[in-house]
């Protein structure tokens, strides 16, 4: 029987590592080193990694193959993290349980770090197979996938516009599309470049892109309910921010139980993507029910 919770610790470790293993190269200065890898190590919950290994995985692929493809999402999903917590952004000092990176060091180190994890991001992407034209093609399709996601046609746009719309009253349709960038995007990305990886066909990545909509704005709706609920302790930041800088979230504009009713219909619309796929794809089952049931 299928046990997510070991399946995620092992798929952790092995992206622990291999991220250990691309910083351990580095000649930067020493404190922008330690700054990165004081964020990138915090610990986390590897969503975005794990499932693009997991959607490798799930159309018969080997899931090591979309390892270096999982590690650049981390680092960019980090990147964003720093970046998010700064004074100009949210303003934040706590994440994953610790000071965030612009406390723990300083602004100007924070950004830099973000910046030298995005740019690693891609230099390591890029490293791929030089020298097989083949798979130079394919990982020049996963970088692609991943700078729209990443960039002003995604997740920035969505920052943006999370920016923009403090102290206004979204529409439901409004705040889907803010965070259908902000935070789907990369999650739309991850499964893209796994099933990519993985030799999909179009089918499965068309499901498998169907899933991850889903789950990308249900992860969102779950990170709103727990601003308003959730345990900081567990969480390792601070609850209530959303309320206090007047941002339209799920439970303002919905109600927390309507907000909770609308993420469990989007888990179940993410697992029906899924109901052709065998065995393989229960990682990703597992991981959409897992989103709502988080507690972190």
């Amino acid at each position: 029987m299928f046990e997510l919770t070991s399946y995620i610790k092992q798929k952790n470790q092995i992206i622990d590592a291999s991220l250990e293993k691309m910083l351990r190269d580095s000649n930067s200065s020493k404190t922008l080193f330690k700054a990165m890898k004081y964020s990138l190590m915090a610990g986390g919950k590897r969503i975005r990694p794990v499932l693009c290994l997991a959607a490798c995985e799930a159309v018969g692929g080997v899931p090591e193959d979309a390892l270096t493809a999982a590690c650049a999402l981390e680092m960019i999903h980090t990147y964003s993290l720093i970046h998010d917590d700064l004074p100009a952004m949210d303003d934040d000092e706590l994440r994953r349980g610790k000071p965030t990176c612009h406390i723990a060091f300083d602004e100007a180190t924070a950004v830099l770090a973000g910046d030298a994890l995005l740019t690693l991001a891609f230099e390591v992407l890029s490293s791929e197979y030089f020298g097989d034209g083949n798979q130079a093609a394919q990982w020049l399709q996963v970088i692609r996938l991943i700078s729209v996601a990443a960039g002003y046609q995604g997740m920035i746009q969505g920052q943006m516009l999370d920016i923009a719309s403090e102290g206004l009253k979204l529409s439901a349709d409004d705040l889907e599309t803010m965070h259908r960038l902000k935070t789907g995007a990369l999650i739309e990305a991850s499964l893209a470049c796994g099933a990519l990886l993985g030799g999909a066909d179009g089918r499965q990545k068309a499901l498998l892109s169907n899933y991850a909509c889903k789950i990308g704005l249900a992860f969102q709706v779950a990170d709103d309910i727990l601003n308003v609920e959730g345990n900081p302790e567990l969480m390792g930041k601070a609850v209530g921010s959303d309320s206090q800088r007047k941002k339209s979230t799920y439970p303002s504009v919905l109600g927390v139980q309507a907000a909770r009713e609308f993420s469990k219909k989007l888990v179940q619309e993410a697992l029906q993507a899924l109901e052709t796929f065998d065995k393989q794809a229960d990682p990703l089952r597992g991981i959409a029910k897992y989103i709502i049931e988080r507690k972190r």
